[in-house]
């Protein structure tokens, strides 16, 4: 059964894959989407292992290979030796990949300016409120699980 909410869901998911679509379009460049997407979740997980990044960044492994060493190779992304185990390396973003990931996200926001210039103070702030919304709900799902102080099967008064 549909509500609205997951209706109103369903078309921000849509309206934002088409957004970002319109908005590499205009900004012009060849550049594949995979390389800033995994430097966008390199920048938000920090330093991890390879199948980790394919899998947040989904792709395959082979991909994610190919990626990471396009992306060290233009010096956007540095391999780490793991400090839990010498014989495994993590991916780590670059402050030059810290610098190229917001300058194709400034490019894609000039892309889309004329499309959006001419909203009232009301709409921009909206889509503030939006954004502020979507970015807190993200983040607390990527944020790894917390630890809960009391056990999960303690009467509900303790883990209050």
């Amino acid at each position: 059964m549909s509500t609205p909410l997951r209706s109103l869901l369903g078309d921000l998911v849509s309206v934002n894959h088409r957004l970002t679509r319109v908005a590499a379009r205009a900004a012009g460049s060849s550049e594949s989407p995979a390389v800033w997407r995994t430097l966008s979740v390199l920048g938000a997980a920090g330093p991890i292992r390879l199948g980790e990044l394919a899998e947040l960044s989904r792709v395959a492994q082979p991909t994610a290979t190919k990626l990471v060493t396009n992306l060290t190779g233009r010096g956007w992304a540095t391999r780490l030796s793991d400090p839990a185990d010498a014989r495994a390396t993590l991916t780590a973003i670059t402050p030059a990949g810290v610098a190229a990931l917001a300058g194709w996200r400034d490019e894609l926001a000039g892309a889309m300016l004329p499309l959006f210039v001419d909203l009232g103070a009301e709409d921009v702030a909206v889509l503030q409120r939006a954004v502020e919304i979507l970015r807190e709900r993200v983040d607390a799902a990527a944020a790894p699980p917390r630890a809960s102080a009391a056990p999960v099967d303690a009467p509900a008064e303790a883990r209050s």
